[in-house]
């Protein structure tokens, strides 16, 4: 299974790299790995998850986000990754406009 991270989704994970780097130096570098590694799990445990909106959602284990990908034929399209402290109403709209 391929895994294929659109350009939305790299730049959610860039502006969670900010936040937390900012936070604290360093902390975005954790961030950025443990996402990382739980969209990598993707290869053998995609289509496991629950659907929202269309989308499949995978919770991240170690900070409040949540991955959304789709997958068609052999390979997963990361389409966004949300913080989930947000209004449901903007992660909705998020999703919508992608």
């Amino acid at each position: 299974m391929t895994l294929r991270i659109l350009d939305l989704a790299e730049a959610d994970l860039l502006r969670g790299f900010r936040f937390y780097q900012r936070m604290s130096s360093g902390v975005g570098w954790y961030f950025l790995d443990c996402l990382s590694g739980e969209i990598e799990s993707l290869h053998l445990y995609a289509g496991v998850h629950r659907r929202y909106l269309g989308y499949f959602r995978m919770l991240s284990r170690r900070f409040p986000y949540a991955v959304y990908y789709r997958t068609t034929g052999d390979e997963v399209q990361v389409w966004r990754v949300l913080d989930c402290r947000r209004d449901p109403q903007w992660i909705r709209q998020q999703l919508k406009r992608a």
